[in-house]
């Protein structure tokens, strides 16, 4: 399995079409914890405000896509109102998305930097502009097949720099992160990992420090945390999540979240099931 599909496996992400049309005057889009937002204009003009009050003119076929909670408003011209189509994008239950946390707060392209990005928003468009039976869950679906084009056309064309997109970029670096998301509960050397990359475990270190952005042995402990936490809210046992993300019991599990948490297992989720009533 590829790196991207690992974590989509495991961490899905679902969008929901509210809204077709055309927009006139102000609409704003609030936060909703583990919800992003992707707007697709199709025609038009208009300006796109994030939270800092930044603002971005907008007047060809554009995504802009918010992968995390995130304030911003939208204001139409009136001389050319903007046509489009906007989605929320759900991350499953009370899990934040790995890939969403490591992009930056708006990722903003052409449709025409990428043939693929295009197609499948033409395609949404047809659905999305005309009343068809199964419209609903069409364009829910091509949507979700059009923020996969988005990551890939971000791995691709190398956008990220650094963090967690930048090393599934890497060919030496991915394979090692691949591996890794694969079987977490694995224990997981620096000289394996190196192995891996077929690189030395000095300049493997070095590298994959600067490309995602911390050690390999604490993306490791991360990551299992990350699965840990997914496995948690499927009311698994403790020993057994334990277990499954590459400790010999609950104690060592609980040992590593207070110490990356400030808190045990059962309390962190003992916390998400009251926050989310």
């Amino acid at each position: 399995m590829d790196q991207l599909s690992v974590i989509l496996q495991r961490f899905s992400i679902n969008a929901e079409i509210f809204f077709t049309g055309n927009i006139c005057g102000i609409a704003s889009f609030n936060k909703t914890p583990n919800q992003g937002h992707l707007h697709l204009l199709r025609s038009g003009e208009l300006t796109v405000i994030d939270e800092q009050g930044h603002a971005q003119i907008v007047n060809e076929p554009t995504v802009m896509f918010f992968p995390t909670p995130h304030n911003h408003r939208l204001i139409g011209s009136e001389e050319n109102p903007p046509e489009l189509v906007c989605a929320n994008i759900v991350y499953n239950e009370n899990t934040s998305n790995p890939i969403a946390e490591a992009l930056p707060a708006l990722l903003c392209f052409k449709l025409s930097d990428c043939q693929k990005l295009k197609q499948t928003a033409q395609w949404l468009f047809e659905e999305a502009f005309h009343q068809q039976c199964g419209r609903q869950p069409m364009i829910n679906s091509l949507t979700n097949i059009f923020i996969i084009h988005v990551l890939r056309h971000v791995l691709n064309n190398g956008i990220m720099q650094h963090g967690l997109l930048a090393g599934l970029a890497h060919p030496q670096v991915s394979k090692v992160l691949l591996a890794i998301h694969e079987a977490p509960e694995r224990h997981w050397s620096l000289e394996e990992m190196a192995e891996l990359a077929l690189m030395s475990r000095s300049k493997f270190a070095d590298l994959f420090k600067r490309t995602v952005g911390q050690s390999p042995g604490d993306y490791v402990i991360d990551w299992r945390i990350v699965v840990a936490k997914d496995l948690l809210q499927q009311d698994k046992p403790v020993a057994l999540v334990a277990n499954a993300v590459g400790y010999e019991n609950g104690s060592a599990l609980a040992r590593v979240f207070r110490k990356k948490l400030g808190i045990s297992p059962k309390k962190w989720l003992e916390n998400l099931i009251n926050h989310s009533k």
